[in-house]
């Protein structure tokens, strides 16, 4: 039976097991062997990353045909208006092309773990929180479409890839499962 790790990825850590760079990667936090990702998170985002054996199971998780839904608890500059929840929901065109349309709600503020480093404060400049489900995975995608409805990402945190969750697992933490990839 394939081995699913469920990793609660920090900031600044690379999705990979080794930088030429000595950045921090998967390598200081997985001890997990002959696993891999099933997909990316990049390095200044957070949440959830899923680590695989499988190869059929990783192509099933990361390849955008099978539009397995991925969901973004997305802290942005200013207070989301209603006009740019709207456009989210539609899709957005961005340089490479409209995205598919996603779903886009405003939430109060999540209880999540502690930065490191904080996030920057303006006094002036109040903050919001969305959360946001698509099925794409582009490069960067979910802050490219907060930005071009007019609020930029400040803090982005990955909460769940299809059935799949963090399910109260700390930031820098991972839990394995064993998983049948034929009842995905």
């Amino acid at each position: 039976m394939p081995t699913l790790v469920l990793f609660n990825k920090p900031f600044n850590v690379l999705s990979q097991f080794s930088d030429d760079s000595a950045r921090p990667t998967l390598k200081e936090y997985i001890p997990v062997k002959n696993v891999y990702p099933a997909g990316r998170l990049d390095r200044d985002s957070e949440g959830l990353l899923l680590l695989t054996d499988d190869g059929k199971l990783q192509q099933r998780i990361s390849d955008p045909h099978y539009k397995m839904p991925k969901t973004y608890l997305v802290q942005v500059e200013g207070e989301i208006t209603d006009e740019a929840l709207n456009l989210l929901s539609k899709g957005v065109t961005l340089k490479d092309g409209p995205t598919l349309p996603a779903k886009a709600r405003r939430i109060k503020t999540p209880q999540l773990w502690q930065r490191n480093p904080p996030i920057r404060e303006r006094k002036n400049i109040p903050t919001s929180w969305v959360e946001i489900i698509i099925t794409e995975g582009r490069n960067r995608q979910v802050r490219r479409m907060t930005a071009a409805a007019g609020f930029p990402t400040l803090r982005l945190v990955r909460s769940s890839i299809g059935p799949w969750n963090l399910d109260q697992i700390p930031s820098g933490a991972f839990r394995e499962i064993d998983v049948d990839s034929i009842a995905l």
